[in-house]
């Protein structure tokens, strides 16, 4: 921030505003909810922008860049839409910008409402007045800074910094998922897509001990934090012992555990679903990336569950994932320590039945297993 006090931040949202008017409404709504909920501010919207007064500027510019439902964001001086209070405010401002005569610039005008003056009128006059202060070029293709003013009303908003938000619908909006988390790359990336569409989260960890290393669930909780930071309140994380459960999969499954354990983890899953009334469930999968994610044995483990089993990644290649989680900060944590099974089969089958699953099961007591839980 430069050296001088802001008065508020303009945030603006994007496919929010296709929307039908009472869809509309409802989802402004929660986006001001998450927004409070994330900081401290005096919230209102006004013709599709949110004038947000923080209490703490710093804070709330940071927090805004993970708040979903925010397409950008600007902090800006508010003045009247009089020319002489414009004037007053855009010298001081191109001042503490420190512009001078060597720099070029452009003035972006917006109005809304009536006024006696149209937006050509206004860039010409706020053009001026920078020429006159600063001894600066006028450049509208090229500029070395741009000037924004809008005019909304009788009220009048410069600003010249234009901050990315991480777009997407606000979280809440489109229901509760349970998500398979694992101290992986792709799962965490997974997650985050699905918030980004206005999914809440119940993040479901499996603790695979002995067949892993005892600093997973560290891992796996700094994970959920990072995401929690991206949810507005709308995050859990469940660890769920599973070890005992892999090891008689192990012994009774051979080269389809991967197969059997993963159609259980999504069993649970389900009934996890069912009691905090959640409408699907989210995994990691990339088609091909590994054994259990060839298409026959994704057809397998999907086999009898009753709710639909997303996978926002499926067709993402391991450096796309790398860039979302690099992005998001979960890809340093993932790579603390390896997330290796040490229940994996040496050769795995990749070509997988139901029939097949449906037979190693039978000599299973899944309900049994499922009671666990």
């Amino acid at each position: 921030m430069e050296n001088f006090t802001y008065d508020l931040i303009i945030a603006r949202y994007g496919e929010i505003g296709i929307k039908s008017p009472k869809v509309r409404k409802k989802f402004e709504n929660k986006l001001v909810q998450n927004i409070k909920s994330s900081l401290n501010a005096d919230i209102y919207i006004e013709d599709g922008r949110i004038f947000i007064y923080p209490k703490n500027f710093k804070k709330a510019l940071k927090s805004l860049k993970r708040i979903f439902g925010i397409v950008s964001f600007s902090p800006a001086i508010k003045t009247s839409a009089e020319f002489n209070e414009i004037k007053n405010k855009l010298v001081d401002y191109v001042r503490r910008l420190g512009i001078n005569k060597k720099m070029s610039f452009a003035i972006r005008p917006r109005r809304v409402g009536n006024h006696e003056f149209t937006s050509q009128d206004l860039a010409e006059f706020a053009g001026d007045v920078v020429v006159k202060e600063t001894g600066a070029k006028v450049d509208l293709d090229n500029p070395d800074i741009e000037i924004f003013i809008e005019v909304r009303h009788e009220n009048s908003y410069i600003y010249h910094e234009i901050v990315e938000g991480p777009g997407g619908l606000p979280v809440g909006t489109q229901g509760k998922v349970i998500g398979l988390l694992s101290g992986g790359i792709d799962s965490p990336v997974a997650l985050y897509l699905m918030m980004k569409r206005g999914c809440s989260v119940t993040a479901l960890h499996f603790d695979i001990r002995p067949f892993t290393i005892d600093g997973n669930i560290k891992k796996v909780k700094k994970i959920s934090e990072v995401l929690e930071s991206y949810s507005s309140g709308e995050f859990e994380l469940l660890i769920l012992k599973y070890g005992d459960v892999l090891k008689k999969i192990k012994k009774i499954a051979g080269k389809s555990t991967c197969i059997v354990c993963r159609h259980l983890m999504y069993k649970i899953a389900e009934k996890i679903a069912k009691k905090k009334n959640a409408h699907a469930i989210v995994d990691g999968s990339s088609l091909g990336q590994v054994a259990s994610q060839t298409l026959p044995n994704i057809l397998t483990t999907h086999y009898g569950i009753e709710i639909p089993i997303l996978s926002p990644l499926i067709g993402m290649d391991k450096t796309e994932i790398r860039k979302i989680a690099e992005k998001i900060g979960t890809y340093e944590i993932s790579c603390e320590s390896p997330d290796i099974c040490k229940a994996v089969p040496k050769h795995p089958v990749t070509y997988s039945t139901p029939k097949k699953l449906t037979s190693i099961l039978d000599r299973m007591d899944v309900d049994e297993i499922l009671k666990k839980y």
